[in-house]
């Protein structure tokens, strides 16, 4: 935790695709904003004008060709935009920011998924970052064929509703089983060896309950103090 009182709290949300921490997150905001205080709800990659842009570029199922380094360049074009239009000024500000994805995912992603190990990802992060570091990190455990079947529903849901093919957030969901099972084993490992910010919640569980134990986590882990002006 920084130690400087004034400064805002940072925490994120991780997890596989489908596994409901975007349903979460914003619960938690919630929650938080109820109790009078001030919150940012932010999403990777994304977040910015900017970031949004490469978000549809990166998800988007008509992107073809893209090479892993190419791609794990983007998220953190993405990312440091993000920091430094977003997520640091808030902070600055006493805000909490919650945001649904950072570096972990692009290591559990890029790094796991796509085979580019862990060194050039947190060398990245080193750089373009500065080192941030959220001071919690929610990851939500769940089966990984279960996930992907749940974003795949609920993407075939949302083009039947819109009367189109919707691109965004296919792309990596159209990856293999094996894919998506390197990317829960990076996010595990992350989780081990970062204890101190990294929790681990059954995403398995009914979402009231999930709620109930994030909410628990948050409480216990950050602290957090209502605005009394």
């Amino acid at each position: 935790m920084s130690s400087q009182s004034h400064r805002g709290r940072f925490i994120t949300f991780e997890g596989l695709d489908g596994c409901g921490k975007s349903t979460q997150l914003e619960k938690l905001a919630g929650v938080l904003k109820a109790q009078g205080l001030s919150v940012v709800v932010t999403r990777e990659p994304g977040g910015t004008a900017t970031g949004e842009k490469i978000r549809r570029l990166l998800l988007d199922t008509s992107t073809h060709g893209l090479s892993p380094m190419a791609e794990l360049a983007l998220m953190f074009a993405s990312r440091a935009q993000h920091i430094t239009e977003v997520i640091q000024p808030a902070l600055a500000e006493g805000h909490i920011v919650l945001c649904d994805r950072f570096t972990d995912s692009t290591e559990a992603y890029q790094g796991g998924g796509r085979k580019l190990g862990s060194e050039p990802v947190l060398a990245l992060h080193r750089i373009l970052c500065h080192g941030l570091q959220p001071d919690l990190t929610i990851l939500m455990d769940s089966d990984v064929a279960a996930s992907v079947e749940r974003a795949r529903r609920r993407n075939k849901a949302d083009a039947a509703k819109n009367g189109r093919a919707r691109h965004d957030e296919n792309r990596f969901e159209q990856e293999s089983r094996a894919f998506f099972g390197r990317v829960h084993n990076a996010y595990l490992a992350i989780a081990a060896r970062e204890s101190q910010r990294v929790v681990l919640v059954d995403a398995r569980r009914t979402a009231a309950e999930t709620h109930a134990r994030i909410v628990e986590i948050v409480r216990r882990k950050v602290r957090l103090a209502a605005k009394t002006a």
